[in-house]
């Protein structure tokens, strides 16, 4: 079938181009006629592996089109997938719309009958109505339909969570989208009898926001269980092993690190606290997630601080890796912005390094000097802090590494190092979630009976006290 794609970010791309290699023929549609003009060029605007050579493949045989032209595009495309920006407002953090309601009014027009318009973007409860609405006032009721299809991609893998979902979602209200939609979606699913979840509009639309902040939750549990692992003296790497193993748990995002950044979390968490609030609903759980987050970023910069004795200023200190997570040249939230403007606010000279995320990250960090080699950029430096885990950073010589540093200080906040390795080389490492170098876990735990311990919770603004327990030296 034809299918029509309104956007050419990350999400309608991704989708567009991953549609055409299931056989569909594909109008990818955008405003911006120099992004066009270079995707049918074969440049890709944004880094995803196997992305350039997907679209390049089904380009030249013709299934997948980059246009301006919004009338020969929409001419016979049974399905119109609107996968435009939705930015949340600065002003009150929830999601920006006009972009949707913009491109909603301008295909009002020119779809044909029976089009289905699906709105991939992801938005608050309710958005679907007001498209609804916009497109009645342009045509017929009943010749068109109004259906949800959030996304789930995740930046460095998209092209396999799209091929290989652990669900599609589907939010109708009517039979013709449901089957349309069904029917999209079957085929090319059914070997790895995908789950495909039919259900309201406004049930699909809360998912996405829902899931999002489920697992931002999830990745803030483990980070602030970390920090209570490094005063006990656990290591919260075989903790989050240890739970898990729980099948109700699961194991993926429960590696602890610097917090999280991207384009989805941040924005997503925030716009479902806004909706919730608009209905009168309190989301605790959700509103600390955001401020413990928050506040970790920042208290990173701290964590390297205290490595290098309590005083950064006038130091040199190489930032490996710079983008939210490995895969991607995504700098949006990226947990380095806050951290290195911290540093450089406390006094200390910037060195930063990333395999492709440099150019982005120039645009938002003037007065960092960039380096394209881990090596040169750790050169002379009083410490190293580890903030992505690239695979080519996971692998760096530490040896070699140690060699041209003038002081040997790691801070690995994404533990990217076995345990111990850095310090046989010669290293004084600090890592997330383990105790202090030359502190052995045994005694941490003998040391508990006899200390009140304090663990801050610097983003509530209050302490809460572990009292000392009795008996613990008798299994010791």
């Amino acid at each position: 079938m034809k299918i029509a794609v309104i956007g050419t970010g990350y999400v309608g791309l991704v989708s567009g181009t991953c549609f055409a290699s299931w056989g569909h023929d594909v109008f990818c549609v955008d405003k911006d006629i120099q992004k066009i003009r270079s995707l049918e060029r074969g440049v890709v605007p944004i880094y995803e592996p196997g992305l350039d050579e997907l679209i390049e493949r089904n380009s030249a045989i013709g299934r997948l089109n980059f246009t301006c032209n919004l009338t020969e595009a929409l001419k016979g495309a049974a399905i119109v997938f609107i996968a435009v920006g939705t930015p949340p407002r600065a002003e009150h953090g929830d999601a920006d719309l006009s972009f949707v309601f913009a491109a909603i009014r301008e295909i009002a027009p020119l779809i044909e009958d029976d089009t289905v318009v699906v709105v991939k973007s992801t938005v608050p409860v309710g958005t679907g109505d007001v498209v609804q609405k916009i497109i009645d006032s342009a045509r017929k009721a009943g010749s068109f339909s109004v259906a949800s299809n959030p996304e789930f991609l995740r930046e460095g893998s998209a092209i396999r969570d799209f091929r290989e979902p652990d669900r599609v979602v589907i939010g109708a209200e009517d039979e013709r989208s449901r089957r349309v939609l069904t029917q999209l979606y079957t085929p090319p699913l059914a070997a790895s009898n995908t789950p495909i979840v039919v259900t309201r509009r406004r049930t699909s639309e809360l998912i996405k926001y829902a899931a999002n902040a489920f697992l931002a939750t999830k990745i803030t549990f483990i980070n602030e269980l970390a920090d209570v692992c490094e005063q006990v003296g656990c290591d919260v790497g075989e903790l989050a092993l240890g739970i898990g193993l729980d099948k109700r748990i699961g194991t993926s995002f429960l590696n602890a690190g610097p917090g999280y950044g991207g384009s989805c979390f941040p924005k997503d968490t925030m716009a479902l606290l806004r909706t919730a609030q608009d209905y009168g609903v309190a989301l605790r759980i959700v509103e600390e997630t955001v401020s413990a987050n928050e506040a970790r970023k920042r208290r990173m910069a701290l964590k390297v601080t205290d490595a290098l004795n309590g005083d950064v200023d006038g130091r040199t200190i190489a930032v490996l890796g710079l983008t939210f997570k490995p895969d991607t040249d995504d700098m949006r939230d990226a947990p380095s912005l806050p951290l290195i403007e911290t540093l450089q606010r406390f006094g200390a000279r910037i060195r930063a390094y990333d395999p492709v995320g440099n150019e982005n990250a120039r645009q938002l960090m003037p007065d960092v000097k960039f380096h394209d080699d881990a090596y040169e950029c750790a050169r002379d430096a009083d410490a190293v802090v580890i903030m992505t885990d690239w695979d080519n950073i996971r692998e760096l010589d530490l040896t070699r590494l140690k060699r041209v540093m003038r002081r040997a200080v790691l801070i690995d906040l994404r533990n990217a190092f076995e345990p111990g390795l850095a310090e046989k080389i010669g290293f004084r490492v600090s890592a997330i979630g383990r105790a202090a170098v030359g502190r052995s876990e045994i005694d941490a735990m003998r040391e508990m009976p006899n200390m009140r311990r304090q663990i801050r919770h610097d983003q509530l603004g209050r302490s809460a006290y572990l009292e000392p327990m009795g008996g613990f030296n008798e299994h010791l």
